[in-house]
């Protein structure tokens, strides 16, 4: 019976309820559209490319690993990805080679091969040695044999315009070189350049002596891939090893695509979850004022004996034909916006464009369960205190003005209340990001909370405030003041959902852009530079700029990430020489001059201390104990730590310098240009920006400086 009221309840007042419907449907689409991304970084696999034919690959682990105690004489193994790629002794391939069961192996070396006109990332030189990885066939030309010699990928040749015999240059760490081409392949990548060179000289330019970054192995025998771990599980001394077969092996072509996937886990769970919170909030809302304009009617059935039990089934029912509705039909929704969002993810970088989609049901059934459960749950709870009021009192409740907020409430409320403004003084001396932005969602949750409790009591504050200026009219004004005030409560169902779902888009929207301009204006304050050269330099320019007449100081700038243990630490590289000329980081203590391959400068608040001995990971697996020998205060536009070039520089998979920042006496735009074209191999293709220090930004003006 009450189910067939709820039903003529939504027949006859279908417009109390399109509320519900759109935050219900809204709710089940995102996070219909946020499972398929959450499913995605859980169950998705990178395809492999260059490593498509080797049915085995072995390279470093990219991964640091490290013990955490438990408690109780109890330690658990964890492990985190490292920034790069790790690499593995040359003299590895011989030993699989020797194994019974293995047919044959092909090492690779990996290093960046810029062309003109192309990104400054995703294009990568190998050995021509490299080749049966991928299964390269040549489709025209011959393989390179002279230093100056390659072969490019069907693709690349598409997108630069190279065929047999064509001359460009090629941007490596070594400086700018020019090239002939000399083939081409039948295939091509999707997601990279591939620049062939001759095998001593990729290995050359790569600059790991002894080192290759991957050896594939193609078996003679099924027991292969078991007889490659036994071997390196065998081997006492050493970079250690992995073994990957199947999909795995395009997490180690592609060393990001860890990161990407953990990063689609936490932007699903997040986005999904806080769809789901503010859509139950606002069906609360919702539902809430609903029942206050029905409350004569309610009161008149609970006066004919209407069982409390009853009441709430109707309203429960009520919201489970909305919820059944619009869950429905927004899971459904749901799975072509999963599909957008993941290809705008894929167009703003987030993720590679070879981690494809995952399409699942899972996502659409638990988007239509939960926002049909939020929805349910949403009804009961504002059905709570009309169907707790006895019969005989029903009547006279719906005429008399709601009670006074409880006592209980209140409390809650101001506690609520106290807490975020505890955490919102607490993010003002956060420096971290892993530690202020829980606590700015945990705030703004806080603040919502507080704002839900004590919604009537701030709802008649703010009315009485903001509604000055309403009673200057006489008619329309003051009676729209008066009503807001005798009606707070429902005024109060209305606004709570919307402060949510203000506050929440305001802290997810907001919160990362403040922080990137708070670090622009650090960074700007702190370069202290007359120009800046970048990015993507190799260090042929640097040499160049810092003969040029007039130049005191070129410092060279690398950005990487490293681990301290398992916390990831931003970090910039720089050459240690004249420091201060060209950057000032807001020093607090210790001496920047002190700076050295084995030292390290911190950020504040941090944890570290002058003289502590830190022992980090860096991007390729290397482990490298520094010393603090200095602390800053400009963290956020320049990193965690802060460490010598010729560390950095040694141990990541892009060692072309992010920036040179050049100071000196009468210096001039053109002189540095000339300079960046004219010296051989220091070509560049980059901006070159005067900068006008103390006085504003960067002047920026473009030279393409391919040599």
């Amino acid at each position: 019976m009450m189910l067939g009221l709820a039903l003529t309840t939504l027949r006859h007042r279908r417009a109390g309820f399109v509320g519900a419907f759109v935050a219900l449907f809204c709710a089940a689409a995102l996070v219909c559209g946020c499972g398929t991304l959450l499913v995605t970084g859980l169950t998705g696999a990178v395809r492999p490319e260059r490593y498509a034919a080797a049915p085995i690959v072995v390279t470093g682990d990219p991964e640091v690993h490290v013990l955490v105690d438990k408690g109780k004489g109890k330690t658990k193994e964890k492990a985190k990805p490292n920034a790069g790629r790790a690499w593995v002794p040359a003299d590895l391939a011989e030993r699989i080679a020797a194994l019974p069961s293995v047919e044959r192996v092909a090492t690779e070396v990996t290093f960046p091969a810029l062309l003109p006109g192309g990104a400054d990332s995703g294009s990568w030189g190998h050995g021509w040695e490299s080749a049966p990885l991928a299964g390269l066939t040549l489709a025209a030309g011959r393989a390179p044999a002279a230093p100056d010699e390659v072969v490019v990928d069907a693709g690349t040749a598409a997108r630069a315009h190279l065929s047999p015999g064509s001359g460009t240059a090629v941007r490596t760490p070594s400086g700018t070189l020019p090239v002939r081409v000399v083939g081409v392949t039948a295939q091509g990548f999707d997601s990279q350049s591939a620049v062939f060179f001759g095998t001593d000289r990729a290995r050359q330019l790569a600059g790991h002596q002894g080192l290759v970054s991957a050896v594939g192995v193609f078996p003679a025998a099924p027991s292969a891939a078991a007889d490659v771990r036994a071997l390196l599980a065998g081997a006492s001394a050493g970079p250690a090893a992995v073994v990957r077969t199947g999909e795995d092996r395009g997490r180690v072509e592609f060393p990001d695509a860890a990161n990407a996937q953990v990063r689609l886990v936490s932007m699903g769970a997040v986005l999904g979850g806080t769809a789901l919170l503010v859509a139950l909030l606002i069906v609360v809302g919702t539902f809430g004022l609903s029942i206050q304009q029905r409350q004569r009617e309610i009161a008149v059935l609970r006066a004919v004996a209407a069982t409390g039990r009853q009441v709430r089934k109707m309203i429960g029912g009520e919201a489970l034909l909305v919820g059944l509705a619009a869950g429905a039909l927004g899971a459904v929704a749901g799975l072509p916006l999963g599909g957008w969002l993941h290809g705008r993810f894929v167009a703003l970088g987030v993720i590679p464009a070879n981690l494809p989609a995952v399409l699942s049901p899972f996502p659409a059934l638990v988007a239509a369960a939960a926002t049909l459960l939020a929805g349910w749950a949403a009804a009961r709870i504002s059905a709570r205190r009309t169907a707790a009021v006895k019969p005989v009192e029903a009547l006279g409740e719906a005429e008399l003005k709601p009670p006074q907020l409880g006592a209980a409430r209140i409390a809650f409320g101001v506690l609520a209340a106290a807490g975020a403004v505890v955490l919102t003084a607490l993010l003002t001396v956060l420096h971290a990001d892993q530690s202020s932005t829980p606590v700015c969602f945990l705030a703004v949750l806080l603040w919502c909370t507080a704002f839900a409790l004590l919604g009537p009591v701030l709802a008649r504050v703010g009315t009485a405030v903001l509604g000055l200026p309403m009673r200057a009219s006489r008619v329309g004004g003051h009676l729209a003041f008066h009503n807001l005030r005798a009606g707070a409560h429902r005024l109060a169902s209305v606004v709570t959902p919307l402060t949510l779902l203000i506050a929440m888009a305001c802290a997810i929207l907001f919160s990362q852009t403040t922080t990137d301009r708070a670090a622009a204006a650090q960074r700007e304050r702190g370069n202290a530079a007359d120009f800046v050269v970048g990015p993507r330099v190799p260090a042929s320019a640097a040499e160049a700029v810092a003969a040029v007449p007039g130049v005191r100081t070129v410092t060279r700038v690398l950005h990487t990430q490293v681990r301290d243990g398992l916390t990831r630490r931003s970090v910039q590289g720089v050459s240690p020489e004249r420091l201060t000329d060209t950057l000032d980081l807001g020093v607090t203590a210790g001496d920047l001059g002190r700076l050295a391959e084995g030292t390290a400068a911190a950020a504040d608040g941090l944890g570290y201390r002058l003289g502590q001995h830190v022992r980090l990971t860096l991007a390729d697996g290397t482990a490298a104990e520094v010393t603090v020998v200095a602390l800053y205060s400009r963290g956020l536009g320049f990193g965690d730590l802060t460490l010598a070039h010729g560390l950095v520089a040694a141990h990541v998979d892009v060692p072309l310098d992010d920036e040179l920042l050049v100071r000196g006496v009468d210096l001039s735009r053109p002189a540095l240009a000339a300079a960046l074209h004219g010296s051989p191999g220091s070509g560049c293709s980059t901006t070159l920006r005067r900068r006008l220090r103390r006085t504003g930004p960067a002047r920026r003006s473009a030279t393409s400086c391919w040599g």
